[in-house]
């Protein structure tokens, strides 16, 4: 099927991912239709459209938004951009909307591909790496902060024409955008990195700041290396991005590895407008729960099946519960007691 055939494009989360996805959609001259939870944010895209707010192609675009329950038909394309958290509730929503050759694309942090695929299928779930920086800022607003790796592929790793036509429309995002046979790669290589980015949020810091501070190193390799431990352990071979090489936080890996990727990834995110990440906002900012339990979660229960201990990622974990419900402040310290060390 062509492009041009397949119909409108369906992005079920308008957010930050969504939002800056759907957006580059519509520039490159293809039909979108949003769907988000947040009344306000679909009432504000109604009267005045999407505005892409930031360096990275700042624009106002017009755009066909509805709350879930207002939506009809089937689509052939669709994107599930929510927080993971959220997959559950959104997948069995979005279900009914994928035509019977249609696929849902997971562009979203974690392994919701595992979710999504109970829902409708392995066939019909495509997986999807983003690391573009992009926050929402206010309804009808989103901040597209810098660019950063894109990439999908069947989950089998199959070359297929779908997933060739899926790159091309990746393309018209970023053409910097790849396919992969190894979308798992990308993947469980994120969980790692995403674990970083977890450490880093439990103080008020940018990214680059506590990635480049000495003493927030050791405990945050240390980190790097559990969740490593477990990505080896589930056979995985983790690819690298953005400046993060996974091969740095394997088992055995030695210090000039190390510091070569904590210096790329500092470089990378002193590129971006995007100083915090959206775990830092969900506590600091917006007072909600994190993505947490979704995304190291499943980190825990791979290590207790390969009999890998994960005491840093627990501690995270019950660090950043701390935070969620206010009994914690966000702080340095967070980080020192994380490793074990007094503040």
């Amino acid at each position: 099927m062509n492009a041009s055939d397949a119909g409108p494009i369906l992005i079920w989360g308008a957010g930050a991912i969504g939002g800056s996805l759907g957006a580059g959609f519509l520039r490159a001259g293809h039909e979108v239709v949003f769907v988000d939870t947040d009344a306000a944010h679909v009432a504000a895209m109604k009267s005045d459209g999407l505005t892409i707010d930031g360096p990275v192609r700042p624009d106002r675009v017009t755009a066909t938004a509805h709350l879930p329950g207002d939506l009809e038909g089937t689509f052939t394309r669709t994107f599930l951009c929510v927080k993971a958290l959220h997959t559950d509730a959104a997948i069995a929503a979005l279900a009914p909307h994928v035509a019977p050759d249609g696929y849902v694309v997971s562009a979203q942090n974690g392994l919701n591909e595992r979710v999504i695929a109970e829902v409708v299928g392995a066939e019909r779930t495509i997986g999807c790496f983003v690391n573009f920086g992009a926050d929402y800022l206010a309804p009808g607003v989103v901040h597209y902060s810098g660019r950063g790796a894109v990439v999908v592929g069947e989950l089998d790793g199959t070359a297929t024409p779908r997933i060739d036509a899926l790159h091309a429309l990746m393309c018209d995002f970023d053409d910097a955008a790849i396919v992969t046979p190894d979308i798992w790669g990308y993947l469980w290589g994120k969980m790692t990195y995403g674990a970083l980015l977890f450490g880093t949020a439990l103080t008020d810091d940018s990214i680059a700041d506590v990635l480049a501070d000495p003493a927030s190193r050791p405990v945050l390799t240390a980190l790097g290396q559990e969740v490593g431990a477990i990505v080896a352990a589930e056979g995985v071979t983790p690819e690298g991005f953005d400046g993060f090489d996974p091969a740095a936080f394997a088992p055995g890996a030695g210090q000039a590895a190390l510091d070569r990727s904590f210096a790329e990834m500092v470089a990378h995110n002193r590129r971006s407008t995007k100083t915090h990440s959206g775990i830092w906002r969900d506590l600091a900012i917006r007072k909600r729960k994190t993505e947490c339990e979704a995304q190291l979660g499943p980190i825990v229960a791979s290590g207790r099946t390969h009999d890998c201990p994960t005491p840093l990622t627990e501690r995270l974990m019950a660090t950043i519960a701390e935070i969620e419900a206010g009994r914690r402040p966000l702080a340095r310290a967070n980080l020192t007691e994380l490793g074990g060390g007094t503040a």
